[in-house]
């Protein structure tokens, strides 16, 4: 009876000493679990912007300076007198990709610390120089096509002046075959053009919506085989134009145009995995007009903000939800019962809210207009920022902060507004089409914009 008590005690034993050391085994490993998912949850909330309340929009004061800024003479490239300079507000988006931000935080001061870009150009005087470059040695080679080809409607140049939404492509070509950019000879080229038309193509009844993704092949195809110049770099030095939406699509059938050639068009979201902002560049979409409109600065601008268009996407119709009924902000759909223009003059903000695409003609009717424009589309790469600062001549909004815009717009004080809108002034000639173009205006930006994008590398044959 004693051996039996004995062994079981020692059984007993042996069995809570084994368990313990499993136990023991099973809670290290977990409890490292715990404690690495709870400094990852920690990091997560400290560094991210996605728990911040929703109903608290901190705003930040941004000093703006105001400089007479003359681009035609490298002499108004002058630093701005200290005394001329006011603040104005910039917004702090909760939402990452709102609008292209490559430039956002400014210059470092001599401290470390960020200074604030107060100029509407990132750099002006590094543009400036760069402009003369561009201007004294870029080439660019366009290739040819028969005077018979059957579709010398789509590859050749339109033979009126373009018009209408999306005439910044028809434009482009146009004023890009007088230019003296132009090379005939391939070996002095920096970027090869393919002359295509996104919108002849969509009207040309032989080919249609249906049929772009098959011409392009055909095309690549084509000049890949004829040319060298294709093959040697896999298209990276090629480029097209394209301002329809239809374009966003064109290029199914080509992967190598889409990650490699570089895609100038008016739809620069970078939330598709189609445009690439750094390789790709923005066209602007402008609705084409002549001459300015008179005392711009004289008027009284009674409305706080102004939209008008067809209800094609759900942030417009978020906008029209929140504001439609507003004593201030006017949200509208359908026809206008007063002229586009004296809306547009006759308010200090003019609202840009995404639609089917990213992109609309409301930019450049805004700063055409001297109103401010207000841009309510997440993920725009907007146009030319890799040279204009928007902040100093615009405001970005996050659809998600839309049930607020009225309080946005709200904090924006006088001196404010009147330091945007002397901005819009200086900014607008890059944003209207010539057909002798003029220095610094749509044809020039977009060139400029080319010459970042081109090749260092040169690849013999």
């Amino acid at each position: 009876m004693a051996r039996t008590t004995l062994l079981l005690q020692y059984t007993q034993r042996r069995f809570s000493h084994s368990s313990a050391r499993g136990f023991s085994f099973f809670l290290l490993p977990s409890t490292l679990a715990l404690v690495t998912s709870l400094l990852i949850l920690f990091y997560v909330f400290t560094t991210s912007s996605l728990f911040s309340h929703h109903h608290h929009h901190p705003t930040h004061r941004l000093r703006v300076q105001s400089p007479p800024l003359d681009l035609r003479s490298q002499a108004n490239f002058t630093s701005p007198p200290a005394n001329q300079s006011v603040s104005s507000p910039l917004r702090v988006v909760r939402e990452a990709g709102i609008a292209s931000q490559r430039h956002g935080n400014g210059q470092l001061a001599s401290d470390g610390s960020h200074a604030n870009n107060t100029d509407v150009f990132h750099d002006r005087d590094e543009f400036l120089e760069d402009y003369k470059q561009m201007n004294r040695s870029f080439r660019i080679y366009i290739y040819p096509h028969r005077r018979d080809d059957p579709f010398r409607n789509v590859l050749a140049p339109v033979d009126f002046e373009p018009g209408g939404n999306y005439a910044s492509e028809s434009y482009f070509k146009k004023v890009l075959l007088k230019s003296h950019f132009i090379t005939k000879d391939p070996l002095r080229a920096d970027l090869f053009y393919m002359p295509f038309s996104i919108a002849r193509l969509r009207h040309d009844q032989r080919v249609g919506v249906g049929g772009i993704q098959d011409f392009i092949k055909d095309y690549i195809y084509n000049i890949s085989h004829e040319y060298p110049y294709w093959n040697r770099t896999g298209g990276a030095d090629h480029f097209y134009a394209a301002c329809h939406s239809v374009g966003r699509s064109a290029m199914n059938k080509v992967d190598m145009v889409r990650w490699n050639a570089i895609q100038v068009v008016c739809s620069s979201s970078y939330f598709i995995s189609g445009y690439i902002a750094h390789k790709d560049a923005s066209l602007p979409q402008i609705w084409p007009r002549h001459g300015d409109p008179p005392n711009l600065t004289s008027l009284k601008r009674k409305k706080l903000a102004f939209f008008a268009g067809g209800v094609n996407s759900p942030v417009r119709e978020k906008l029209l939800q929140a504001w439609s009924n507003d004593t201030e902000i006017f949200a509208h759909h359908g026809r206008l019962k007063t002229p586009y223009a004296d809306e547009l003059l006759g308010s200090k903000f003019c609202l840009h809210v995404k639609g089917y695409e990213v992109n609309t003609a409301r930019i450049a009717d805004s700063l055409y207009y001297g109103c401010i424009p207000v841009i309510i589309a997440n993920h725009y790469d907007l146009p030319f920022t890799d040279v204009l600062n928007w902040k100093t001549f615009s405001i970005v909004v996050a659809t998600l902060d839309i049930p607020l815009l009225k309080r946005i717009l709200k904090e924006v004080e006088q001196e404010q507004f009147l330091t945007l809108q002397e901005n819009v002034m200086k900014v607008r000639r890059h944003f209207q089409w010539h057909l002798s173009p003029v220095d610094y205006d749509a044809f020039y930006m977009v060139m400029y914009e080319l010459w970042l994008r081109r090749s260092s590398v040169r690849i013999p044959f």
